[in-house]
């Protein structure tokens, strides 16, 4: 899936769970948003340090962003194989779980930010085919992805970003609906009357 919708996608799961419990901050609907976006952003690295240092253009870059398979442009050996695996390593479930449980042990709760890098992984898997960079959610242990429906192709694009934007209504209407429906009672118990 393109970055700008999985980062709406985990915006809108983590401000619907903001809704149901206190502790979901802004702050941390902003951070699920930018752990969605992370694996796509940081593959681009190496290619970025390759254009501020080592003679690589602009032109590629953007290239880059866009490619398709196979039309990928050209880069040094070094560039090609960090990208490769960073990519690897951020659409890895092995990987993500392996830092869930890290954070888990030190925090001894669930870092919900983390939900954000989960959803990227398991949304990609189903939105990348075979012949459109399959999500290597089994790496290290194989590189290998599966064949879902390419994010590409214009049908799914349009129905994907319909149900973004049905989603977002949900939102706002479940919002407003919590907002309008009357006071919140205080802490100690039902408010009483002064008379």
């Amino acid at each position: 899936m393109d970055i700008l919708a999985h980062t709406l996608w985990a915006g809108v799961g983590a401000a619907w769970l903001a809704l149901r419990r206190r502790d979901v901050t802004r702050r941390t609907v902003a951070a699920t948003m930018a752990l969605a976006a992370l694996p796509d952003v940081i593959q681009m690295l190496p290619v970025l340090a390759w254009w501020a240092v080592g003679g690589g253009t602009w032109d590629a870059v953007q290239a880059f962003a866009i490619a398709m398979p196979g039309q990928e442009p050209v880069m040094p050996g070094w560039v090609t194989v960090w990208s490769h695996t960073i990519h690897c390593i951020a659409h890895s479930a092995v990987i993500v779980a392996g830092v869930t449980l890290v954070l888990w042990a030190w925090r001894r709760t669930l870092w919900l930010p983390l939900l954000g890098w989960w959803s990227h992984i398991v949304i990609d898997v189903f939105t990348h085919s075979a012949d459109y960079y399959a999500s290597p959610v089994l790496y290290p242990v194989t590189e290998r992805g599966f064949d879902g429906i390419a994010w590409i192709t214009p049908w799914f694009i349009a129905l994907n970003y319909l149900a973004l934007a049905m989603a977002g209504v949900a939102l706002l209407v479940s919002a407003r609906r919590r907002s309008g429906s009357g006071a919140v009672r205080p802490p100690d118990g039902p408010k009483r009357s002064s008379t």
